[in-house]
């Protein structure tokens, strides 16, 4: 019984579980993938106060917190979810975000704070958020690229007003002194508006009664296609916003050049918002090429066209026009300043360049001739004149002008004829005379040229004499070296006969003496021999006997006179002497 209730209880419990598991895994269970959340909606709770968009926890409706990537489980009796991807803002791009919970804006504000609902003043740089899109939008926009050669106002477009003709500081609306260098920047363009000015040297080119035209240095360009796009997008505003300028407030006529006329224009194809409100070309141009890069850094670009131009009457009453460069300068420190008290560079240019270029040309010019403006210096003290006035009024403006250049004079032709005609007979008359001393100073020449080819052969001869002078000499001692060598190799070869004559004498006297001493003492020896035998005669015999042979047989064999021995007797040849006389034969 009681083992029946234990397995009773087991399966119970199995079932359960199984049950559970099968609950949980199969109905309650949900994935979040990679780059999404999930926004959750309780179907129970307390229900929301008027207003309140997003529950919290214990409440009805949809949830504040949202799920991040991973594996949950959830009662879907209770609660719903929405998978939705995250919030992706790439590199070079800035996100706005607009809150629709929160408490209402104060009375004149446009940006939101924290716990504030409307557009937030913090964005959100290039990453990946997870952001609830019930309660919160968030508008992706292109950051801010500031190309080489520019510097960036920054307008604060929040704010009480800040004083007239003084800088916006924090918590103020206005132009602020900070200014933004070359590079990339995430700002709000809800809360700030940024304008680009070209500084360094640019450059106002006015051609006589045709007009002129300003021209700018063209942005540097990197290899670096993405943030090409960028800055292709900033002065593509800049472009638009010159274009506005000088279609609505532009008093002297000035036009866009052609190239900025399209540049301008293009924004108007695209969609999207710029950091003002208005719309831009989304599809940026595509980067060049590294080559044409490298060749833009050194080209420059006409930004606008001016329809003024320079012309005076002269001291002599004659109509002239001039054709002028005039090279001035935005320092990066003053551009702000410049910006706050005139405006972008087409204001600048009609309100203080061209007024100040118009008036000192004429102030100076009508004190100098026609003629002076042709001929002589005063072309050259005019131009002097001209850049020292543009350098002191301008440079109270913080306009720094480097030179004012007078590229060429328009006058009337019945003056300009006969000016040309003089000119030129006096340029002929010099050109005459300058040929007469050519002449001179070639005849100069051609003496000078006779006198060098004659000291050349004096000296070609005096040279080969040298050579021959030297070559005899060189002989000479040479001869007086082998003279001397012989002399000494004979006196060294005599000396040498003499040494070994010397040498030879030597050996031969060492040689007799000691034969000398080597047969004196064999002489001795047989003295002494002698003389143990106490006979010449006995020692032959003994000497005799030795020499014979051993195995000889001697028979002695008496025969009488007349025999061999008695004949030897007689004849001297008995003993030793005789038997050597009998060995020889």
């Amino acid at each position: 019984m009681k083992r029946s209730l234990t397995f009773l209880i087991v399966a119970a419990i199995v079932a359960v579980a199984g049950l559970w598991f099968l609950w949980t895994w199969g109905f309650c269970r949900f994935y979040v993938p990679i780059n999404h959340i999930a926004v959750i909606t309780a179907k129970e709770g307390s229900l929301l106060p008027p207003g309140q968009i997003l529950a919290r926890e214990g409440q009805k409706g949809v949830q504040e917190n949202v799920l991040g990537e991973g594996r949950y489980f959830l009662n879907p009796y209770s609660y719903e979810h929405t998978i939705v991807p995250v919030t992706l803002i790439e590199p070079g791009k800035v996100g706005v975000i607009v809150s629709k919970v929160g408490n209402d804006l104060g009375q004149g504000d446009f940006l939101a704070g924290p716990g504030q609902k409307g557009i937030q003043r913090g964005v959100l740089g290039p990453g990946k958020y997870k952001i609830n899109p019930v309660g919160y939008k968030v508008d992706i926009l292109d950051a801010i690229s500031i190309p080489i050669g520019y510097s960036a106002v920054v307008t604060s477009l929040s704010g009480r007003q800040a004083p007239e003709g003084a800088f916006a500081k924090p918590g103020e609306k206005g132009v602020m002194e900070n200014i933004l260098q070359p590079g990339l920047y995430y700002i709000n363009p809800k809360q700030y508006k940024v304008d680009v000015i070209e500084v360094g040297l640019n450059q106002v080119s006015l051609l006589g009664k045709e007009g002129g035209a300003v021209i700018t240095k063209t942005a540097l360009r990197s290899s670096n296609g993405f943030l090409n796009n960028l800055e292709n997008n900033v002065l593509q505003q800049q472009a638009a916003n010159r274009a506005d300028y000088i279609s609505n407030e532009s008093q002297s006529g000035m036009s866009l050049a052609p190239a900025q006329q399209d540049f301008a224009l293009s924004r108007n194809a695209g969609s999207g918002t710029w950091a003002n409100g208005s719309t831009r070309n989304s599809a940026a141009p595509a980067a060049k090429p590294q080559s044409e890069a490298k060749k833009e850094k050194t080209q420059t670009e006409a930004t606008f066209v001016l329809n003024q131009h320079v012309s005076f009457p002269s001291r002599d009453g004659f109509d002239v026009a001039l054709d002028m460069t005039v090279e001035f300068e935005f320092r990066p420190e003053n551009v702000a300043g410049i910006y706050r008290d005139y405006g972008d560079m087409p204001a600048v240019v009609e309100k203080i360049l061209m007024p100040q270029i118009l008036s000192i040309s004429r102030l100076k010019g009508s004190a100098y001739r026609a003629l002076d403006f042709i001929v002589g210096e005063g072309r050259e003290k005019f131009q002097n004149e001209l850049t020292l006035s543009l350098q002191s009024n301008l440079g109270g403006k913080h306009i720094t002008t480097h030179n004012a250049l007078i590229r060429h004079v328009k006058v009337p032709e019945q003056i300009l004829e006969p000016i040309q005609n003089s000119s030129i007979a006096t340029e002929q008359d010099l050109t005459n005379k300058e040929r007469q001393k050519t002449a001179a100073k070639l005849a100069e020449l051609n003496t000078e040229t006779q006198l060098i080819e004659q000291r050349s052969a004096e000296v070609i001869g005096e040279t080969r004499k040298l050579k021959a002078s030297i070559a005899a000499n060189q002989a000479k001692q040479v001869a007086e070296l082998g003279g001397e060598t012989n002399v000494r190799v004979s006196e060294i070869a005599q000396k040498t006969a003499s040494i070994r004559a010397e040498r030879d004498v030597a050996l031969g006297k060492a040689n007799a003496d000691a034969s000398l001493m080597v047969e004196g003492e064999k002489a001795k020896g047989y003295a002494l021999k002698i003389k143990a035998f106490g006979d010449p005669q006995a020692y032959n015999l003994a000497e005799f006997a030795r020499a014979l042979n051993p195995a000889l047989k001697i028979n002695v064999l008496h025969t009488g006179p007349g025999t061999l021995w008695t004949d030897l007797d007689k004849m001297g040849l008995s003993g030793a002497a005789g038997a050597k006389a009998l060995e020889k034969r």
